[in-house]
C-alpha cells in the first residue's frame, strides 16, 4: 500500500472508529469519491517517487510566504444579516492621485468621461472567500469604488447564527438577504455593479429575486461568472454515469456525518493535503501551467473552510433555482462568463442564462476551469472593464498587466 493511501485508510479509520454508525455510510462514500480522486491520486503517487514529504511541506511553506495573492486590505467594516450573523466586508476607495493617464489602451476600456459614482461589489464562491478576486481587486483598485464582502461562515465572516444555533439550513435566499445587508451597509447610495461567481452568482440572482426594486433602482450593470441559475442536480463533474450517481446518492448525507466529527475529518484532511491538492487543482483549474502559487493560494482558500461549513451549503445547490430572476437583469448591461472547462459548474450553464438574457455579453473562456478569474485573470478583468464601460461608470483606467497571468509562459504586458 502506499503512503498516501496508508495516510487516507489510517484517517478515516479515525474517524469511523469514534463515529461507527456511519461507517457503512462513508465506506460507501469512499467508492464512490474515489472515481473522483483517481486521477488525482495518480498524479500524487508519481510525484511521491520524485519528491519527499520534507520537500513538498517546504514548497508549500515558501508559497504560503512568498505569494501576493490575497495580501490586499481595504476599510473594514461589518454588516449584520436577519438573524444576526456578522457579515465581514472591506471597502476600496477612489484614489484621485493613483488616477493614471489615458493610454490608447485605457481609452479603449474606458472612455473619456469621468466616472460615475459607481460601487462594484463582488460576492464569492463556495468555500472560497473574498480574495479570490484578487486580480480583478488589484485590477481596479483606487480607480472605481469596490466592495468585497465574506458569504456567512466563510473567510472573516461569522458563523451563520440560525444554522449553529437552531440547525436551520443554508438555502440561497438566505445568501441573497445577506447581500442586502452588505450592500446597505457599505453602499446605502448611489450605483451598484453586482459581480458574483459560482455561489456568488447565485447570490446575486436571489437578491434580485427578492428585491427587484433594488435592481431597477440602483443596479446599472451585472456579472455572472461561473455560475448557474438551476439544475445543478444534474452536473456530473467530469465522472462516469455509475461514479457520479454513487455521489450523488451519497454524498449530502455523509457530508453531514462528516460534519458532525469536524475535529476528527479536518486531522484527516491534513493527513491526505497532498491528495486532496490534486482534487482541488482538477476541479478549480483547465490549464496545465497555472502558476503554483496560484493553485496553492486556492487550496488555502478551500482547506480554510471547515468541513461542517462545507457540509452545511452543499444541499443548497440541488435545491437552487433561480431561472425566472434572470428576468430583472433583462434591461441591464450584462456579462456572463465561463471557463470551457469547468467540471463545476459547466460552461452550458452559462450558455442557458445567456440564452434567457439574449443582450447579454456571452464570454466562454478556452482552457480555463471552475476558478477562471484566477486562471485567465486578464480576460475577466478586460471583460469586466468593457461592462463597466457599456454601464457609463467609465472609471479612467487601470490595468493588470503583468500582474494578470498565472501561466508560467506569460510575459508582463
Amino acid at each position: 500500500m502506499s503512503e498516501s493511501s496508508a495516510e487516507a485508510v489510517a484517517a478515516v479509520a479515525s474517524a469511523t472508529g469514534a463515529a461507527g454508525n456511519w461507517r457503512r455510510a462513508t465506506g460507501i462514500a469512499g467508492a464512490a469519491i474515489g472515481v473522483v480522486a483517481a486521477g488525482a491520486a495518480a498524479g500524487v503517487a508519481i510525484e511521491r517517487l520524485t519528491v519527499g514529504r520534507g520537500m513538498r511541506k517546504k514548497a508549500r511553506l515558501a508559497l504560503d510566504s512568498t505569494g501576493p495573492y490575497g495580501s490586499l486590505r481595504g476599510t473594514p467594516g461589518k454588516a449584520y444579516a436577519d438573524d444576526g450573523t456578522e457579515l465581514y466586508y472591506e471597502v476600496d476607495d477612489v484614489d484621485p492621485a493613483a488616477v493614471p493617464p489615458l493610454s490608447p489602451r485605457r481609452r479603449r476600456l474606458f472612455g473619456r468621461k469621468a466616472p460615475a459614482p459607481v460601487t462594484v461589489v463582488f460576492s464569492h464562491g463556495y468555500c472560497l472567500n473574498q480574495d479570490s478576486w484578487h486580480f480583478q481587486r488589484a485590477a481596479l483598485r483606487g480607480v472605481v469604488r469596490t466592495v468585497h464582502w465574506d458569504q456567512r461562515s466563510h473567510g472573516r465572516s461569522g458563523r451563520g447564527v440560525r444554522q449553529v444555533q437552531d440547525g436551520v439550513p443554508v438555502d440561497i435566499d438566505q445568501l441573497g438577504r445577506d447581500l442586502k445587508a452588505v450592500i446597505d451597509a457599505a453602499v446605502p447610495d448611489g450605483p451598484i455593479v453586482l459581480v458574483g461567481h459560482s455561489m456568488g452568482g447565485m447570490t446575486v440572482m436571489a437578491l434580485a429575486d427578492q428585491y427587484p426594486e433594488l435592481i431597477r433602482d440602483r443596479v446599472v450593470a451585472v456579472a455572472l461568472v461561473g455560475t448557474s441559475s438551476g439544475k445543478l442536480g444534474e452536473v456530473n463533474f467530469g465522472l462516469p454515469v455509475a461514479g457520479v450517481n454513487a455521489v450523488r446518492r451519497v454524498l449530502p448525507g455523509v457530508l453531514k456525518a462528516l460534519g458532525q466529527q469536524a475535529a476528527l475529518v479536518e486531522k484527516g484532511r491534513r493527513a491526505t493535503a497532498d491528495l486532496f491538492a490534486g482534487i482541488i487543482k482538477r476541479y478549480s483549474f483547465a490549464s496545465r501551467d497555472v502558476d503554483p502559487a496560484i493553485a496553492r493560494f486556492a487550496e488555502r482558500m478551500i482547506e480554510g473552510t471547515p468541513i461542517d461549513v462545507v457540509a452545511e451549503f452543499y444541499p443548497a445547490f440541488t435545491d437552487h433555482d433561480k431561472t425566472e430572476a434572470l428576468a430583472h437583469f433583462a434591461d441591464l448591461p450584462v456579462l456572463v462568463l465561463a471557463g470551457i472547462g469547468d467540471l463545476v459548474t459547466p460552461s452550458e450553464h452559462s450558455e442557458a442564462i445567456a440564452d434567457l438574457l439574449p443582450d447579454a455579453e456571452l464570454v466562454l473562456v478556452p482552457d480555463a476551469g471552475h476558478l477562471v478569474m484566477l486562471e485567465h485573470p486578464e480576460v475577466v478583468t478586460d471583460r469586466l472593464a468593457d461592462l463597466l464601460t457599456r454601464a457609463g461608470a467609465v472609471p479612467a483606467g487601470a490595468t493588470v498587466g503583468g500582474y494578470g497571468s498565472t501561466s508560467s509562459t506569460a510575459q508582463p504586458g
